[in-house]
């Protein structure tokens, strides 16, 4: 299984937006994604405007899949408005 920790700068008085359509992404992940075993979002409690996503993956072509749906690309634009910079990422091996 493919592990991933996204964190995510929010722009100051951005959070409600960016939580709306993160909310929302989420949702479409976890009705439509079977190989995708979790996907979640979290907010550092103090850091302002920082969150993590945590995501784990059945395989790389989990993984692959998810970056090509429809709702996976349009998230895109709304995240690119509100985000104070380009999440960081890092990519982990699932051993339990």
């Amino acid at each position: 299984m493919i592990g991933l920790v996204v964190t995510l700068k929010v722009k100051p008085g951005s959070e409600a937006d960016f939580e709306a359509t993160m909310g929302e992404l989420i949702g479409q992940v976890r009705a439509n994604e079977p190989g995708c075993k979790l996907y979640t979002l979290a907010k550092d409690p103090k850091e302002a405007g920082t969150y993590v996503m945590m995501e784990i993956y059945a395989d790389k072509e989990s993984l692959d899949a998810h970056g090509k749906t429809p709702y996976f690309a349009a998230a895109g634009p709304k995240l690119g408005a509100v985000l104070a910079g380009a999440p960081t990422m890092q990519r982990l091996q699932v051993v339990v």
